[in-house]
């Protein structure tokens, strides 16, 4: 959600191989206030190209609630705990969602302070 002060919520997505890595990448962004909760979402199935060859493979998918002004942060950190050599990660924006749920995302990410994007 945008307003007034620049405040924009994302929502960002990757994957991992394992519920480990998830575990392992959901901690760090949150410890690292880069993300105010992250969703894992176990046994999904993947099917792309990759080398040539076309690829299935069981994958949890990860869901990040972060904020634009944390995004390049937010991308770092995940490419630096990722298992994979290309690792998804796709943003989104948050268009609409509870005024109460966007402040409280707002205040974890920024660790208490205000973010000014």
């Amino acid at each position: 959600m945008n307003d007034k002060d620049g405040f924009c919520a994302l929502l960002v997505m990757t994957t991992v191989p394992d519920e480990a890595s998830a575990q392992k990448l959901a901690h760090a962004l949150v410890e690292r206030r880069l993300a105010a909760c992250v969703h894992l979402l176990p046994s999904i199935r993947a099917v792309y190209r990759w080398q040539d060859a076309i690829e299935e493979a069981t994958e949890v998918a990860v869901h990040i609630k972060s904020v634009q002004a944390r995004y390049a942060e937010l991308e770092i950190a995940i490419r630096e705990l990722h298992p994979y050599d290309v690792p998804e990660i796709v943003a989104v924006p948050i268009v609409a969602g509870s005024r109460d749920y966007l402040e409280w995302l707002k205040k974890q990410v920024a660790g208490g302070t205000d973010i000014q994007e």
